[in-house]
């Protein structure tokens, strides 16, 4: 593991055990709040972004710091991500589950530099896993360099993600796309999608909804990991073009370019 991702992996490990687990399941109502409809926020991510923040910036003082609830309180805070050198922190990904005292949840934590993701590392606080990946070197979970792998499943395994899709576009998947597949229901957390699909589980993703801070850490783990995940037109991932609507993502470039195609031609 370098350097960057010991001591990267030591500020998320001090943030979950912190922020993150001493609220798991043990939360009260006034500590949940609403920021959207199914969009909830809890005293724990407010304290595990604070810690990140922080000791984030304390590693790279140089870097921007872009945290999802800063960035919601602050939308300005999004001019950033284009900054020589940016961290993006999800402090809490998978929030509604965490909040219904349910896994899957976990923290996700991105480099950017001008807007090209350089670093990615999640941690998932129950299962005790790191995932990482540094650009150009390959993609590990803990000191175990992985290689992302089909299911093996006919037809492949998909989760896709319906939440943000408009009904237009929900129909055109389910139509087009859906028979193609073995259906399995999505996460509704990054830190938990993007290692099924190196890891076997599901072969295929599609996003709609595409922040920063959701997508940049797994982006670059899949690509590390010889898997493909890009815009629908082959488009790489910015982080500072984020707000924009449409991913996919598959275990090998095979798998990608199978369902890149059904999405055309939709």
């Amino acid at each position: 593991m370098t350097p960057l991702s010991c001591a990267v992996e030591q500020i998320m490990l001090e943030a979950a055990n912190r922020a993150i687990l001493p609220h798991y399941q043990t939360l009260t109502s006034a500590q949940i709040i609403a920021k959207a409809a199914d969009d909830a926020v809890t005293v724990a991510d407010h304290e595990s972004e604070a810690i990140l923040a922080d000791l984030l910036g304390k590693l790279l003082p140089e870097a921007a710091v872009v945290g999802e609830e800063a960035a919601h309180a602050d939308p300005a805070v999004l001019d950033r991500l284009g900054d020589a050198l940016c961290w993006i922190i999800d402090p809490l990904d998978g929030t509604n589950n965490f909040a219904a005292g349910k896994p899957p949840f976990g923290i996700l934590v991105a480099l950017a530099e001008k807007g090209e993701t350089i670093g990615g590392w999640i941690y998932d606080p129950l299962r005790q896993r790191f995932c990482h990946a540094e650009k150009g070197k390959g993609a590990w979970i803990g000191d175990e360099r992985v290689q992302a792998r089909h299911s093996g499943a006919q037809p492949p395994i998909a989760a896709i993600s319906l939440v943000f899709a408009d009904l237009a576009k929900r129909e055109k998947l389910k139509r087009h796309i859906a028979p193609h597949y073995t259906l399995v229901d999505i996460p509704r957390c990054a830190a938990e999608q993007y290692p099924r699909i190196v890891l076997g589980e599901n072969d295929i993703t599609v996003f709609e909804r595409t922040l920063a801070w959701d997508h940049a850490a797994g982006v670059l783990f899949l690509n590390e990991a010889g898997g493909k995940v890009c815009r629908p037109d082959g488009r790489p991932y910015r982080v500072d073009e984020h707000l924009q609507p449409g991913m996919i993502g598959a275990a090998s470039p095979a798998l990608w370019d199978v369902l890149a195609e059904r999405m055309a031609g939709m």
